[in-house]
């Protein structure tokens, strides 16, 4: 319009905002742009950082204990002194129920943190989350194009933000520490940041997967179990830093160790075995369960192709 070639022309000016990449479910390639309009507690790059975002957090974890308390659930917490209270602080955890990030939120503000989590974007299309999941700066995840979210938690960390990531990118099916994504390795590499490893069990009889074929379940997932009482345990372990020069493969693998002792713990405790004779889909199958096997859940997983195979997946499972 102004006569010059598009490479000389200067830059085009953007209405305020972020673009986030974003793909429909059934075309998880197509990007689009979501635009945030500006307020007085909207930052530069378009998200909540003042008493707006804070309030919604505060409402979100405020009727998460709620509904816990309702339902009775016993929240055991192990090892919280090694969340630091301030500084860039990456929190990877395992995935083993829709409800992971409650308890995780819990708990670390109680040290005074306040959890950004990476999560699926598909989350900000159910109806009215999309508002307050961009208020509370949790950040979107496109598999097929995850650079922006990448550079969303960067920018956090660099703030000295907490970030809380699930290495898995998905919940495992077997109830096992699945293949692992490098993001968090890369991240803490990049920005210096400590990640501290954490693993949750319990939850997961509360609303998890199930067998989507065959089983006594007909091939549907089970929806939301109400028993009232159950018992959660989240343990944090020390934090553990990533070197200017380590291999991320390397680095990853130590990782997925790391969380499968931590998650295996908690699930031979004597308060989460089965009872004898139960049937106990929520249960890994190599502990004695009847979740799918490692090789069953490896066709559901839906694992990124860019993930690091579970190496430290070695103990037998029946056959």
């Amino acid at each position: 319009m102004d006569g010059q070639p598009g490479h000389r022309r200067g830059p085009r000016r953007r209405r305020p905002g972020v673009a986030l990449g974003r793909s429909s479910l059934d075309r998880p390639g197509r990007a689009t742009a979501l635009l945030l309009r500006r307020s007085p507690d909207v930052g530069p790059e378009g998200v909540e950082n003042g008493p707006v975002g804070e309030f919604w957090y505060a409402a979100a974890t405020t009727v998460g204990r709620a509904a816990m308390r309702a339902l009775d659930v016993r929240l055991e917490v192990d090892g919280l002194e090694h969340v630091p209270t301030s500084g860039p602080v990456i929190l990877a955890a395992t995935h083993v129920s829709y409800l992971d990030a409650l308890p995780l939120a819990l708990a670390a503000r109680r040290r005074g943190r306040t959890p950004r989590f990476m999560a699926r974007h598909d989350v900000w299309h159910a109806p009215g989350i999309a508002g307050p999941m961009t208020r509370m700066r949790h950040i979107p995840v496109d598999r097929a194009a995850p650079a922006a979210a990448y550079l969303q938690a960067r920018r956090l960390l660099r703030d000295g933000e907490m970030v809380g990531t699930f290495p898995e990118a998905g919940i495992s099916y077997s109830f096992t520490v699945r293949p692992l994504m490098r993001g968090t390795a890369a991240l803490a590499r990049e920005t210096g940041a400590v990640v501290v490893p954490a693993a949750l069990w319990g939850i997961q009889r509360i609303y998890s997967v199930g067998r989507p074929e065959g089983g006594e379940l007909g091939g549907r997932e089970p929806g939301p179990d109400l028993t009232r009482g159950r018992r959660v345990d989240l343990r944090f372990g020390p934090p553990l830093t990533v070197g200017p020069g380590e291999d991320l493969d390397s680095w990853t693998t130590k990782l997925g160790v790391r969380l499968t002792e931590m998650l295996e713990d908690l699930q031979t405790a004597e308060h989460h075995r089965p009872r004898p004779g139960e049937y106990a889909p929520w249960y890994p199958a190599h502990l004695g369960g009847h979740a799918p096997t490692r090789a069953e859940a490896a066709r559901w997983d839906n694992s990124p192709r860019s993930a690091l195979p579970a190496s430290w997946a070695t103990v037998p499972e029946p056959s």
